[in-house]
């Protein structure tokens, strides 16, 4: 029977919505089971079997459609307790840092072959406002962020580079890696967008490592006093 059709289909592709929303759904499937059986041709009417049968795929999609409203709170739940356990811990990053007086822990790697490393450092428009050699074997640095009177350089957002060189000749240049602690985690446009210190956002896809936050060090203002 074309009816019948119609309300398999009915059955099969219930509207998403609220558990209200479902239950109004349910109503109006009964009301319309209630006048099929109502309408049914006397001489040719429908197998009580055909009636379960529909009631049953109706409940059967109503029940997964609660499950998959289950499933979304639960897996939205988890993704905020796990963008929770970032706070607080230190990111690995590559696009620089916020320099507001403590000293930065930068992650240098020189190049395979070279025999001397420098620390290139740039301000917020790009200007090179430092360079100095490091220990070629250094695997950690903590740059002060002192200038050569022993000064703090001003606050604001500063980029690294490491200039791998052997002899005379630079073999490599490429991005330092700074520790920074996440202050926030934001779900933005499908991704989680980490709040570091002074505003920086960035993506937590850039992020190449997570470390324990190590003990606050000493201001640059300080270890200039006591330089």
């Amino acid at each position: 029977m074309q009816v019948n059709s119609a309300f398999t289909q009915s059955a099969t592709s219930p509207t998403p919505g609220s558990g209200s929303g479902q239950t109004s759904d349910y109503q109006t499937f009964l009301n319309m089971l209630t006048v099929q059986m109502r309408n049914q041709d006397p001489l040719n009417p429908m197998e009580a079997t055909d009636f379960a049968v529909q009631l049953a795929t109706f409940s059967s999609v109503e029940q997964q459609m609660q499950t998959n409203q289950l499933l979304s709170a639960l897996l939205g739940r988890s993704g905020l307790a796990e963008m929770g356990s970032w706070v607080g811990m230190e990111a690995r990053i590559y696009s620089g840092a916020h320099f507001e007086g403590a000293p930065i822990d930068l992650a240098p790697d020189p190049a395979i072959g070279a025999d001397r490393a420098f620390l290139v450092v740039r301000d917020s428009n790009g200007f090179v406002i430092e360079t100095r050699q490091i220990p070629i074997d250094a695997d950690s640095y903590q740059w002060t962020g002192l200038d050569e009177d022993g000064d703090p350089h001003p606050s604001g957002r500063y980029t690294f580079e490491l200039e791998s060189r052997a002899g005379q000749e630079v073999i490599d240049s490429a991005p330092v890696a700074a520790y920074l602690p996440i202050v926030e985690a934001r779900a933005d446009g499908g991704m989680v967008v980490l709040v570091l210190p002074g505003g920086m956002l960035v993506d937590s896809s850039t992020v190449s490592g997570l470390r324990q936050p190590r003990a606050a060090p000493e201001s640059a203002a300080t270890l200039g006093a006591l330089y």
